[in-house]
């Protein structure tokens, strides 16, 4: 593992560079993005208490190289709270070197702490690389399909 990476939590006052690496995670997954869009919802949704939204930034000497994010939610099926980890990535000159894994144990950290059953997240069917570390993280895939449906004025 990298001894000078810091994992750090997003807060308020790191908005603007959570925005940017989003933006590069999106394009990254092929989604469209509007990348200076909503500060201020995110912004929110980090301050809230509880909060709505957990983020960790991964950064050497003061620069960002990764991120991960998680939510809470429950499962009315299993009838227990787990997190949703919504994002999980690392800039491509930065992969390899167990900054993933780092983000990873934040998010498990957090799960374990809020007394969650699991951890729950998805990721683009083409993304071998993600695919493989999340296997040897011991998850197992579930086949579903994942479907969007944008509401208006959202």
């Amino acid at each position: 593992m990298p001894h000078d990476v810091a994992i750090h939590p997003a807060t308020r006052d790191h908005v603007a560079e959570l925005m940017a690496i989003c933006a590069e995670h999106a394009a990254f997954e092929r989604l469209p993005h509007v990348p200076d869009s909503r500060a201020d919802v995110l912004a929110d949704a980090l301050h809230g208490s509880p909060p709505r939204l957990y983020a960790w930034l991964a950064s050497i000497d003061g620069a960002i190289v990764g991120y991960a994010s998680a939510t809470l939610d429950f499962s009315t099926l299993d009838r227990a709270a787990y997190l949703h980890m919504d994002c999980l990535y690392v800039r491509s000159a930065w992969r390899g070197r167990a900054i993933g894994q780092r983000l990873w144990e934040r998010v498990l950290g957090l799960a374990t702490a809020l007394g969650c059953s699991a951890v729950q997240w998805q990721t683009p069917s083409w993304n071998d690389g993600a695919a493989r570390f999340y296997r040897r993280l011991g998850a197992s895939e579930s086949a579903k399909l994942r479907y969007v449906l944008p509401l208006s004025g959202a």
